[in-house]
């Protein structure tokens, strides 16, 4: 089943739903307790889809494709490299990601990201499945440069726009062999299967809930396949995850963050002048 998130329109609250081919039932409740399926009687174009969840957190897995790691001289690790991103990173479907004025490379990544059901703490790789409420497709936008600059990756994953997720909740999917694409205006960038995974889906989850409470509503990002490559100005990202959709967003030059920050230099250079 497809769960989605949505509103009718800009002054309507969030709801819960479920999709039906090209229609959308409301649900009575929310995928996290109960809920009651009402009858799918409105179309997807008439509502505006939102990011599916809204997570307390974003754990992320680096170089989990060898191909990946290899793209950028790196060794595949020994254990899950985990990452956070903030929850403000958050956008849905259609929404713009914005690049910021402090990179001069900010990529794509193509990834498979589970929801998380229900509150997991040492859970088994066996049981993984049992916290598990369905999987969406996420993009982990990176500043390249700023990742390297830095040295650890808080500021280049962390931006706002920076983590699109949707457009729904897919309950019923085999993660262990589909294929993840990104194509960008068009042209693809990156395909891989998830059972190139070092680490898959169960692993993760037992590693991550050793480290920290998993709560519900919570992504976990697997990690993304080689081919990420640079967004500009103008672009448009769509990335299609075998079993659960397409995700896409357009990509814009944060302008209004560009005009703050040279106001931010202009009051700095009257303070030294």
């Amino acid at each position: 089943m497809r769960l989605v998130r949505y509103r009718v329109n800009v002054q309507s609250p969030p709801v819960w739903g479920w999709v039906d081919g090209n229609r959308i039932g409301r649900l009575e409740g929310d995928p996290f307790r109960e809920y009651r399926r009402l009858e799918a009687d409105t179309a997807i174009e008439a509502v505006e889809i939102l990011a599916p969840v809204q997570p307390s957190k974003i754990v992320c897995v680096g170089r989990n494709y060898a191909a990946h790691a290899e793209e950028h001289g790196a060794e595949v690790p020994e254990l899950p490299l985990l990452f956070l991103k903030p929850p403000s990173s958050v956008i849905g479907p259609g929404q713009p990601i914005l690049l910021p004025p402090q990179s001069n490379r900010v990529e794509h990544e193509a990834e498979l990201a589970v929801v998380i059901g229900r509150e997991a703490r040492w859970v088994s790789p066996g049981q993984s499945a049992d916290v598990i409420l369905g999987f969406t497709i996420a993009n982990d936008v990176t500043a390249r440069d700023l990742q390297n600059l830095d040295g650890q990756w808080t500021r280049a994953k962390g931006f706002d726009t920076f983590c699109p997720h949707g457009p729904w909740i897919e309950t019923e999917l085999d993660s262990a062999d589909v294929v993840v694409t990104c194509s960008v205006n068009g042209q693809l960038r990156q395909m891989a299967s998830t059972r190139d995974l070092t680490f898959p889906v169960p692993q993760l989850i037992a590693f991550i809930s050793s480290v920290m409470t998993l709560r519900p509503g919570d992504l976990v990002l697997t990690g993304t396949p080689s081919g990420v490559g640079p967004l500009v100005d103008g672009d448009e990202v769509s990335i299609e995850i075998e079993g659960v959709g397409t995700l896409t967003n357009p990509v814009h030059a944060d302008r209004t963050a560009a005009e703050a920050a040279d106001r931010a230099g202009d009051t700095q250079r009257r303070r030294r002048g």
